[in-house]
């Protein structure tokens, strides 16, 4: 499974323990975001990897930033990104299982390391259930349908 990984600058410490530890856990891994901890705007990565995600180039991303509100944001902005943003395992599962969630965004101010991976198993192991949940997440889909632009299509 090919996971994308974007943040800003305010997560790279997280970056760099989550990636390898994913990587350990045999998925490979894109990285979308920052490697420098000169400060930037969340958006810009936020969007390079939800933008992987609904292209099928990864097959979930996971996006961080301070406090995952903003980098969840920008995801969501993305046609055909449901994009979680979490702070506990328990959402993180649910985002999956009811909501069919293609990213989960979290705050590196907000949760610790452990916290994260604890979030990143319970998401990437979780599958859809589908039946009543599957309609609403087409709903959901058709909202973004009816306030798109015909020419973001």
């Amino acid at each position: 499974m090919k996971i994308g990984f974007a943040n800003d600058h305010s997560a790279i410490d997280m970056k760099a323990e989550l990636i390898p530890w994913l990587e350990e856990q045999g998925y490979e891994v894109v990285n979308f975001g920052t490697d420098s901890r000169e400060s930037t705007d969340y958006a810009i990565w936020g969007e390079k990897a939800a933008r992987a995600v609904a292209a099928g180039e990864v097959d979930y991303g996971l996006a961080v930033c301070g406090t995952g509100l903003g980098i969840g944001l920008a995801c969501n902005k993305v046609r055909g990104i449901r994009a979680a943003i979490c702070s506990e395992p328990y959402t993180a599962r649910y985002s999956r299982l009811h909501n069919n969630c293609n990213m989960l965004c979290f705050g590196a101010r907000v949760i610790g390391v452990e916290m994260a991976k604890m979030m990143i198993t319970e998401f990437l192991h979780t599958e859809f259930e589908g039946g009543r949940h599957a309609r609403r997440v087409a709903m959901i889909m058709d909202i973004e349908e009816r306030n798109t632009k015909s020419e973001d299509r």
